[in-house]
């Protein structure tokens, strides 16, 4: 892992894409209490770091801590880079640090394939049988439903079984209080998803 502090090739990106206008605490749930000046000029400006912002960059975003991870992610969704698939799939699934899985989760759910949702699934898989575990398996279960309604498809359904992963996490301790439905979920990752379209409607035609 990389270190800002410790990295100025890092610390200059962390400055030009990162921490601008705290950036990094935007992404995500706060966007939707946004006003529309506010989200109007957030995508605007978002959109447009996204078309700027190179692979390499990128790559060494993804190797910094939590901020720069989850920036990273949603420039990727937002620029539609998916050579970044499986790099991604491998973090989400390596859990290594918080904050940022739920960011990987809806740039899956932006790319909008098959492939996205098997990742999504493998998580799951993992993740599920983990009780003691509080990762991002809501924003994957999220995900996977609102890849299941653009795919004609039906992966969650075996996690949602009455004694299938999903109850058994749930239930499992430690409890876990204020739990939504995965619905809710699923109707939150649709709502990053429009953002982050909108976002892409501000990079330059170049890069779409």
């Amino acid at each position: 892992m990389r270190y800002a502090n410790e990295d100025p090739e890092l610390l200059a990106l962390v400055h030009g894409y990162v921490t601008p206008d705290r950036r990094y605490l935007k992404l995500g749930g706060p966007l939707m209490r946004m006003t529309e000046p506010e989200r109007t000029k957030f995508t605007r400006e978002f959109g447009e770091a996204a078309g700027d912002i190179t692979p390499r960059e990128l790559t060494i975003l993804l190797e910094g801590e939590w901020r720069e991870r989850k920036t990273a992610a949603w420039l990727i969704a937002v620029a539609r880079r998916t050579e970044f698939r499986e790099r991604l799939g491998e973090m989400l699934l390596a859990s290594e640090v918080c904050f940022a899985g739920s960011a990987y989760c809806v740039t899956f759910a932006t790319f909008a394939t098959p492939a996205d949702a098997d990742l999504l699934a493998a998580y799951l898989d993992r993740y599920l049988r983990r009780p003691d575990l509080y990762y991002d398996q809501s924003a994957a279960m999220g995900a996977l439903l609102h890849l299941d309604a653009k795919l004609g498809a039906d992966q969650a359904a075996r996690f949602l079984t009455a004694d299938g992963l999903w109850h058994q996490w749930i239930d499992g301790p430690p409890r876990k209080e204020h739990h939504g439905t995965p619905d809710s979920y699923r109707e939150n990752i649709s709502q990053l998803c429009v953002f982050a379209d909108e976002s892409a409607e501000h990079r330059p035609a170049r890069n779409r």
